[in-house]
């Protein structure tokens, strides 16, 4: 009755503000640091409702607080819905495992793929020792839904771990060591999954043919999760056994079937595409080698051939130099296809190791001496066949065109392979950033800023500018030459008349084309007929320079209206409208929160129907409506006689209780908000918490002390049976203080963000309640998933937990 929505709350807060009466909001309702302080306190205040917004929507299982007769029917529900849980969970596992043995088979056609074959079954091996894990779990949680699986029927899916026979039939297979599989092994399975994971991506990465930045971020972020949970786990070591710790065992499943569902969808998609690239790449250089061994297989025939020729002339220098270079080039070209075919056998073989994990000189060797034992072999060979015309005697001609032809040859051979070389030089210093062009460029650049080479362009340029002031005098002299016997011949036969105006001017140039067009392109008309047609070009001339000073004149008007955001209408670019933010979403129905909100009344939704009839036999006895804002917390007094509220407004009123309440007193607060009201054991003392500090009053309102906190105050808590001490939780720390304002006594929780605190009657123990602020080991959790939230208690007396509830 006294929670309205929390936008409306909102508004109606901001909007009583200045009209809180007290002289002192009166005084400073418009002073800044007020108004930042205030600010700051709404902001603290939303903060601690989406906390508890957020606890709220982790209660989807419903509570057991109905009598007797509904017991067996929300057993029923909750043994229905722990059991589609896990049955969901088996199916996303067997989907993963699926996924995975289809990725073994068709990886079986790659090279160097026994790691990624090797780390693929071990993830399957330790996904079926985590299902059986989860499926005992789940079988003690919900006995009358889910049996428990005999250990002797897991098998073990690792097949890499299986010997064949000498006589080449199927091993047998072979069962799962059980050994450790019982509920205290989870976080150390967490662990190990974790390692099987990266070791799964890591062995996916070693092929350099494809990289797939799903894959990659899909199992990252299991693998973190995994972590903190495995970390998180840790500290429940002998629990394992309670119920609450079984169900939050059971409550994980969710969180880790949607990471074995992103990992399945991305590693299909990496078994349709990254699979055949990956192959089409090992075929491609598996084909090069190929192709290498061919040429030069072919070409050590050649050489053979050919050495058959020489290898009986050994008289003189000549002959013996040409056969060293047949015979080397024989050598070289045998031992290039020699060691194509041992590339080409190490390419294909599953077993090779990853590039990184070879030495360089293997890698070099298997990679770079077929081309390199070809070139040389070519290079022989065309050495001994030049030299081989000049010790057979062969002409003049013949010789010199076979020395021309080897030497151009031999310089385009050199050339290319002098370019490969720099291209494979410039990959590996910039790593595909700049091109060897670019490179040979900018040297170049460099070598043009030397201070000769500026002295030589300032010759070239000194001198080309003399050549064309040579020509240009030379073509003026010869233009005016030609221009005076034109005019010569003019006036000799008088077929050019200079009175002569109108439209007959304008057809003379058409009855003498010839004599026109030599002087059109070269000379100005110094006559008379000219005139008009200077006046016409310079009355155009002009109108284009007027209307270039128009378009400059329009373009600065336009420029200055822009930057000072006037920009009228008809200057302005046509822009399609603006679509309104909530309007984006309207193909899809509603946005993610909707969905993610409909999905918490779906699931409530049984524990709703079930409560409705009874819901609607209540009826409202009195409202209250005394407050102008949300009404943030109310609490009875232990003797029944008052009821305290807190609202927004920034006041919170202690109402007498009766047959019609009455305002028993308005506590006015001249800053912050109240969050929380607490009253003592006795009834005569009430708190009311601020977000930075905490005021103790009297039942009839008045104002004892106000104590200041250096923290934020996330709840307060009375000691039973006491008057003047209490609890105040601030952050992962709870204080003793007393009604003073004096620290009695501290208590610290650790790495939980503590939301609420309570204190058994006898005073002895201390329940505090948060979310976990980071695990053990200092992992936190990934984007989508959920922090841990914990109970832990302590003994008021050693400051020691004594318990852990998840």
């Amino acid at each position: 009755m006294f929670r309205a929505h929390a936008a409306r709350s909102f508004h109606d807060a901001t909007s009583s503000i200045p009209s809180v009466t007290s002289p002192y909001a009166r005084s400073e309702a418009f002073a800044d640091p007020r108004r930042k302080q205030t600010i700051i306190s709404l902001l603290d205040v939303l903060s601690e409702l989406s906390n508890e917004a957020s606890s709220d929507s982790d209660a989807n299982l419903p509570s057991n607080f109905e009598d007797d007769r509904d017991v067996p029917t929300v057993d029923e529900k909750l043994q229905v819905a722990g059991s589609e849980s896990f049955n969901k969970f088996e199916r996303r596992i067997d989907n993963l495992d699926k996924e995975l043995r289809n990725f073994a088979n068709a990886a079986r056609q790659l090279g160097s793929s026994v790691g990624i074959l090797s780390s693929a079954f071990r993830l399957r091996e330790r996904l079926t020792k985590l299902l059986f894990l989860f499926r005992e779990n789940a079988a003690t949680l919900f006995p009358r839904k889910i049996s428990r699986q005999p250990r002797e029927t897991l098998v073990n899916p690792n097949l890499m771990d299986r010997r064949r026979t000498w006589r080449g039939h199927q091993p047998p297979l072979r069962p799962i060591h059980d050994d450790g599989l019982d509920p205290e092994s989870f976080p150390g399975q967490f662990a190990s999954f974790a390692e099987d994971v990266v070791t799964f991506l890591n062995c996916l990465n070693e092929f350099p043919e494809f990289t797939d930045e799903a894959v990659n971020t899909s199992m990252r972020a299991f693998e973190v999760d995994l972590m903190y949970w495995a970390s998180c786990l840790q500290e429940y070591k002998g629990q394992f056994r309670y119920p609450a710790v079984q169900r939050y065992i059971h409550d994980l499943t969710s969180e880790i079937g949607e990471h074995i569902d992103n990992i399945t969808v991305n590693l299909s998609m990496f078994i349709e595409i990254g699979v055949p690239t990956i192959r089409f790449a090992q075929q491609h250089a598996a084909a090069n080698l190929l192709n290498l061994s061919t040429v030069a297989t072919f070409f050590s025939a050649v050489t053979a051939t050919t050495l058959q020729f020489s290898y009986q002339l050994t008289d003189g220098v000549l002959e013996k130099s040409v056969n060293a270079f047949w015979f080397s080039s024989l050598v070289f070209s045998i031992a290039a296809a020699v060691n194509s075919l041992l590339g080409l056998t190490w390419k294909q073989a599953m077993y090779r190791s990853p590039g990184h994990r070879v030495p360089w000189w293997v890698l070099i060797w298997i990679k770079r001496s077929p081309l390199v034992f070809l070139v040389m072999s070519v290079a022989c060979f065309s050495a001994g066949l030049m030299l081989f015309t000049y010790a057979t005697n062969q002409g003049f001609v013949t010789s010199t065109i076979t020395t021309v032809f080897t030497a151009v040859t031999s310089f385009g051979l050199a050339a290319v392979s002098a370019w490969f070389a720099s291209e494979r030089w410039i990959f590996v210093q910039h790593r595909g950033h700049v091109w060897l062009e670019d490179v040979i460029n900018e040297a170049t650049h460099r070598m043009l800023l030397l201070s000769a080479f500026v002295e030589l362009r300032k010759i070239i340029y000194y001198c080309n500018q003399g050549i064309l002031a040579i020509r240009g005098l030379v073509r003026r002299v010869s233009f005016k030459k030609v221009t005076d016997a034109i005019t010569r011949f003019r006036h000799k036969h008088h077929t050019l008349p200079t009175t002569q105006e109108g439209p007959q001017m304008l057809e003379l140039p058409h009855r003498h084309e010839p004599a026109i067009s030599v002087c059109s392109e070269y000379t100005e008309r110094p006559n008379s007929l000219d005139a008009p047609a200077s006046e016409e070009s310079e009355t155009s001339r002009r109108s284009i320079a007027r209307q270039r000073f128009k378009g400059a004149v329009r373009s600065v008007i336009m420029m200055q209206q822009q930057q000072a955001g006037q920009t009228p209408l008809y200057l302005r670019p046509f822009m399609p409208p603006r679509t309104p933010s909530f309007d984006r979403n309207s193909t899809t129905g509603m946005s993610p929160t909707r969905f993610s909100s409909i999905g918490l009344n779906t699931i409530r939704g049984q524990r709703v129907s079930t409560l409705i009839p009874k819901l609607k036999t209540l009826e409202p006895l009195q409202e209250l409506a005394n407050h102008t804002a949300l009404v943030r917390h109310l609490q009875f007094s232990p003797n029944g006689k008052y009821l305290a509220t807190s609202s927004w407004d920034r006041s919170s009123i202690i109402f007498r209780v009766g047959e019609s309440f009455s305002t028993q007193a308005v506590l006015v607060h001249v800053r912050g908000f109240i969050g929380q009201v607490a009253w003592s054991a006795t009834g005569m003392i009430l708190l009311t918490r601020l977000t930075r500090g905490i005021k103790v009053w009297t039942e009839d309102g008045l104002c004892k002390r106000t104590i200041d906190r250096p923290h934020s105050v996330s709840s307060i808590a009375w000691l039973p049976n006491s008057e003047t001490q209490f609890f105040s939780v601030e952050g992962s720390d709870v204080f003793k203080l007393d009604t003073q304002g004096k620290v009695l006594d501290s208590y610290h929780f650790g790495r939980i963000q503590l939301h609420n605190v309570a204190v058994t009657p006898d005073g002895q123990r201390l329940l505090g309640v948060g979310p976990l602020l980071a695990a053990p080991n200092g992992l936190h959790p990934s984007r989508t998933t959920r922090v841990e939230k914990r109970i832990i208690g302590k003994r008021c007396i050693y400051t020691l937990a004594i318990s852990l509830i998840p």
